[in-house]
């Protein structure tokens, strides 16, 4: 029986994906031999030496310690697309939002209650709230995976003319989206071009505050941005400056902070990119069936930290070592199993950055000193026999 601890309340619908009859699930569970989870902080945890995997219900793992899980022998998984839907129509939501302003003009209604004749107060008033029409205006996706590449495509469809920018866009990507995206070699393209500009990039030390006073001093005047990615793309300090100039004419944003309640341009959303139940059910799934792929054989598939490994079962013994990519493990590893006249009958290695992963299948027994010995290996990690 494995154990699989549960730190937020992930839906019933993914829980249900693991067999009670192998693992034991829920949010008391100790001696956990891995973990589910949404948006709950782990850096600060310490993980006991049986840990095998964390599966976030979610794509960003900015809440997880990833490099200290991979020199632990722990497999990071995420679920790239489960909440692209619910993301990407919410994008479309805030493009309306930035153009139009809807929300102030509902708030300003309520402040007609009890006003008589409230019909023609709404015509008088109602051109303080104008707006805008997306239909022609360019649109600048920066980030073309699961999510940019469906809001790119959309917005075509929309009347809008789109150019997307992914540095790292892979070839399923490309294939996805409308041929009608056109393609930008630079950020800097799009900031030239763009009237209105969506970020779908991850949080990382080069993204980080992206949105800046220089790069907002290359946009167009006017320009609306929208940031349901991550908060720290934007520099909050300079995209408050560019709305009081004018430079930006809105930002909405699914990442408040105190700095932003109030401002006038800033329409702030409490976080519900992909708040939906859909999307929370589309995880959940994706999430356990990585676990469940991981842990009952040795696959990974949507790993952050190690590399998608993933082969058919044909032996007797699954061997799988997690390590650092490095010369010589390989063959040190085959080396320890030729020593005890073990052949291999099915063998892959992937890398991944820094980490590695091996599978190795073979038939007949596998010696504990083997194992032992390819434990000893320096730079070895994690070795699970299966």
């Amino acid at each position: 029986m494995m154990n699989i601890k549960l730190l937020n309340k992930i839906a019933a619908v993914g829980t249900n994906e693991l067999d009670r009859a192998i693992y034991n699930v829920g949010a008391d569970v100790e001696d956990a031999d891995a973990i589910m989870v949404r948006s709950a902080a782990m850096h600060d945890m310490t993980f006991d030496a049986n840990m095998l995997a964390i599966a976030r219900c979610g794509a960003g793992v900015n809440n997880i310690p990833v490099d200290r899980c991979a020199e632990e022998g722990i497999v990071v998984f995420n679920t790239p697309g489960a909440n692209a839907n619910g993301v990407k129509e919410l994008t479309v939501c805030a493009l309306m939002l930035a153009s139009r302003k809807i929300i102030a003009g509902a708030e300003w209604v309520k402040t007609l209650a009890g006003t008589e004749g409230v019909a023609k107060a709404v015509e008088a008033g109602k051109s303080q709230f104008g707006g805008c029409e997306i239909s022609g205006k360019t649109l600048g996706v920066i980030g073309l995976g699961a999510i940019g590449g469906m809001v790119a495509t959309t917005a075509t469809h929309l009347g809008m003319n789109v150019v997307g920018c992914d540095p790292y866009l892979t070839v399923e990507g490309a294939w996805s989206l409308s041929r009608n995206v056109h393609k930008a070699q630079t950020y800097d393209e799009i900031f030239a071009c763009a009237d209105y500009i969506t970020l779908h990039v991850p949080a990382t030390p080069q993204t980080k505050g992206m949105i800046n006073a220089a790069s907002i001093a290359t946009m167009k005047d006017g320009v609306r941005i929208i940031n349901l990615a991550r908060g720290d793309l934007v520099n909050t300090d300079d995209i408050i400056a560019a709305l009081a100039s004018g430079k930006v004419a809105a930002y909405v944003t699914d990442f408040p902070d105190e700095k932003l309640i109030g401002v006038s341009g800033v329409v702030a959303i409490p976080h519900l990119g992909a708040s939906t139940e859909e999307s929370e059910d589309n995880c959940a799934v994706m999430a356990a069936k990585e676990l469940d792929d991981y842990l009952r054989y040795g696959n990974i598939t949507n790993s952050v930290n190690y590399p998608n490994v993933s082969i058919p079962h044909s032996g007797d013994v699954r061997i799988c070592v997690l390590h650092a990519n490095v010369p010589s493990i390989i063959s040190q590893i085959t080396t320890a199993l030729s020593e005890q006249s073990i052949n291999i009958e099915n063998m892959t290695n992937k890398s991944k950055g820094d980490n590695a992963y091996t599978m190795a299948e073979i038939r007949g027994e596998l010696p504990t000193t083997t194992v032992e010995k390819i434990k000893a290996i320096d730079g070895v990690r994690r070795v699970r026999v299966i």
